[in-house]
């Protein structure tokens, strides 16, 4: 496959590999690649878990929560965090 790249983009790939940051044109490209891929495969969860949502909320499976029930559900996130963290420093 081949491609032309801007002059504006071709002086970025040179710099990065006069930095020492990568030692090719094809590095550049393949760790634009991965990086892309990785964003679209978190896009697609996101706009999954968004479709679900709006199902759940449609279905009525939801919750509604007031001051008091808000500040109990941060206090549990934030304790559960805690012990993600403590279990993977």
């Amino acid at each position: 496959m081949q491609f032309e790249l801007t002059p504006d983009q071709e002086a970025f790939v040179r710099q990065a590999i006069a930095s020492g940051r990568y030692q090719t044109p094809e590095d550049v490209v393949r760790d634009a690649m991965s990086r892309w891929e990785e964003n679209e495969r978190l896009r697609l969860d996101l706009l999954s878990a968004f479709d679900e949502a709006e199902g759940e909320i449609q279905a009525g499976q939801y919750a509604d929560y007031s001051v008091h029930s808000l500040s109990e559900l941060a206090e549990e996130l934030k304790q559960e965090a805690r012990g993600l963290r403590e279990r993977h420093p």
